[in-house]
């Protein structure tokens, strides 16, 4: 479950995780927010959880309609259930083009701390429709070692929003470079 806030201040969101096979639960919160410095886009995140689990990423991108961009992040290795694609200790550059209505990038993520071969590359595809909805595509490729064996997958995330619901699903094979393949389906509502 999860509760998420936006305004001036950036995203700001509260969730919990339950595993039911194990009753593994974790509390989490986070920020994040755009900065608009020079012709530069500075993103910085910061997150919390249950357990002790700290962790911050910072990106910065420059560029329009062509951009590109770099990012790196780091936690204190505390445990942490980590519900998006990508790991948190890393670095990753991007490359992408925006117009009015559609936004597509290419984005590669390194995990630089504790499993260095471990390498996600996304291809992302965002476009508006008409009556504010919008529809996003994330294909992911990912390559490392799982339990001493070397895997290459490929996963992938739909969504779309409507002005007052969203509705995503999202395959992730080797979640978190683990042996378990995970399906996710969302339902969110704007308030």
């Amino acid at each position: 479950m999860n509760l998420r806030r936006s305004g001036s201040f950036g995203n700001g969101w509260i969730g919990w995780y339950r595993q039911n096979s194990d009753g593994l639960t974790q509390w989490r919160a986070g920020w994040d927010r755009f900065f608009a410095a020079g012709p530069a886009r500075i993103q910085p995140a910061l997150q919390v959880a249950s357990g002790g689990f700290f962790g911050a990423t910072v990106s910065v991108e420059a560029g329009q309609p062509w951009f590109a961009g770099v990012g790196a992040g780091r936690t204190n290795l505390r445990p942490y259930v980590n519900l998006n694609f990508d790991p948190n200790d890393m670095v990753m550059a991007s490359f992408g083009h925006r117009s009015d209505h559609d936004q597509v990038q290419l984005l590669l993520i390194a995990d630089n701390r504790q499993h260095p071969d471990q390498r996600h590359l996304h291809l992302n595809w965002k476009t508006d429709r008409d009556g504010g909805e919008k529809l996003t595509w994330d294909i992911l490729a990912k390559q490392g070692d799982v339990d001493g064996e070397h895997i290459r997958r490929v996963g992938a995330s739909v969504t779309y929003d409507w002005p007052r619901w969203s509705l995503r699903a999202a395959w992730d094979p080797k979640v978190n470079f683990t042996p378990q393949n995970m399906l996710r389906l969302s339902v969110a509502s704007r308030f």
